[in-house]
């Protein structure tokens, strides 16, 4: 009996699978999330709520869509907080590090052999840029892995035609690395869904879809996860708290959308990094670097 009831959810599940990854196909941001309310009324919508709940997958919000020109502004912006705007900035490889860090965002590539830590991602930005037609340096489409193996291998080479090709590729590809940036959210909310304790999971995503409905809120998201990470990992935490995006949706509880979502996200990101800080190894000596940290949480009450 138990062999039949499984049977049935796991192929109720992939029916369930396919309508959401069609239902996406067509979401767009500008279209209104429905609320928990229109959810629960909604025979079909329960349904799916009862079945993801029972087995513990996360729902799958409205894909994230912005403009061409808002993604421009978006990544000058984390251009800004990320490489001080400079192209130089947009190819380096930090003391201590096993891998160059790649674009606005510091994309993480990996020599040949080399692996750690970190998720590698300036090859999905590489597969995200073909998927979009976008003519990428020959060379680039040829390489497998970071083709300087050291820091000292990419230092001596930062006058070198493939490194200067590369600077020129991801100068331009300003609004691509947003755009990838912000599908990549995606992936992010599901992963603090599932992290997030069975209570708060709702409030998690709605306080989320309510940032993420206008462009500045889009920018807020984008670079505080790529500021601080999602806060999913139980080794980033000082005393059981983090610091990442999951622990500022956590705090949040307004309703207002547009820049009162922004404001409220700003002074939540704010309050988490205080936290952080307060939290912290006194031998880190974190508060050196709270002023710079909340200046940069400051700018996502808007886009300059």
């Amino acid at each position: 009996m138990a062999l039949r009831i499984m049977d049935f959810i796991n192929d109720f599940a992939n029916v369930i699978a396919l309508y959401l990854r069609t239902a996406q196909k067509f979401a767009t941001l500008v279209e209104k999330q429905r609320s928990s309310t229109q959810l629960r009324a909604c025979p079909a919508s329960a349904a799916c709520l009862f079945l993801l709940s029972i087995t513990g997958i996360a729902t799958a919000a409205a894909p994230i869509h912005i403009s061409d020109s808002d993604a421009l502004r978006i990544g000058r912006k984390i251009w800004q907080n990320e490489c001080n705007g400079t192209i130089s900035g947009l190819t380096s490889w930090n003391a201590g590090e096993d891998f160059a860090s790649l674009g606005i965002g510091h994309f993480i590539w990996y020599p040949k052999g080399m692996r750690g830590p970190f998720e590698e991602s300036f090859p999905k930005f590489l597969e995200f840029a073909h998927e979009r037609n976008v003519t990428v340096p020959v060379w680039l489409n040829q390489a497998t892995a970071c083709p300087w193996n050291s820091r000292s291998e990419f230092s001596r080479a930062q006058n070198s035609a493939p490194m200067r090709e590369l600077r020129q590729f991801l100068a331009h590809t300003v609004n691509l690395q947003a755009q990838f940036m912000i599908a990549r959210l995606q992936e992010s909310l599901a992963k603090m869904l599932n992290e997030a304790a069975p209570g708060e999971r709702a409030n998690v995503e709605r306080q989320f879809m309510r940032v993420a409905s206008t462009a500045h809120g889009c920018y807020a998201l984008a670079d505080y996860v790529n500021f601080k990470g999602e806060g999913v990992l139980h080794t980033e935490r000082y005393h059981g708290e983090g610091w990442g995006l999951l622990q500022v949706l956590e705090q949040m509880h307004g309703t207002e959308s547009g820049a009162g979502a922004s404001r409220e996200f700003a002074n939540s990101a704010a309050a988490v990094l205080r936290r952080r800080v307060q939290n912290s190894p006194p031998e880190r000596h974190e508060a050196r670097w709270l002023p710079g940290w909340l200046n940069r949480v400051r700018s996502y009450n808007g886009i300059s």
